[in-house]
């Protein structure tokens, strides 16, 4: 098993997607870590003291490179027509949506150097699922 305390990050620039008034520019952070070897976090930076974090599989941003993925609240998809290098993120949550434009590239790039770090499909390699189970039933 390898150090779990090995992390991949990245600071994207972002466009927010505004319906009928453009983009707004921000910058998010992306992060891997082998500690949770299944989960990309993203942050984004919206001026308040803590930012905004978003949880999801990295397989889902992996398909969504090439094509339309997720069916719930993160979905992923690389832009139509002559704008092949932006990838679109679309996130909701009961609080509201949000669509964001990211350089595709820059994201293909942070998600090689997490395969760098734990290979796509050798994830449960480096979970100890007997530690996962003993301190959820602890917690219980």
């Amino acid at each position: 098993m390898m150090n779990s305390s090995v992390t991949v990050s990245a600071e994207l620039g972002l466009n927010l997607v505004v319906p009928d008034h453009g983009s707004v520019p921000l910058v998010a952070s992306l992060y891997y870590s082998a500690e949770d070897p299944y989960a990309i976090r993203m942050a984004f930076h919206v001026g308040t003291d803590e930012p905004v974090e978003w949880i999801f599989a990295r397989d889902l941003l992996a398909v969504g490179l090439e094509g339309a993925a997720g069916e719930g609240d993160v979905q992923v998809w690389p832009s139509d027509g002559a704008d092949h290098d932006v990838l679109n993120i679309a996130l909701s949550s009961p609080f509201g949506e949000a669509q964001f434009e990211a350089p595709r590239d820059s994201t293909a790039a942070f998600l090689t150097r997490t395969y760098e770090v734990i290979a796509p499909g050798h994830e449960s390699d480096y979970i100890d699922v007997e530690a996962e189970l003993d301190e959820f039933l602890w917690q219980a």
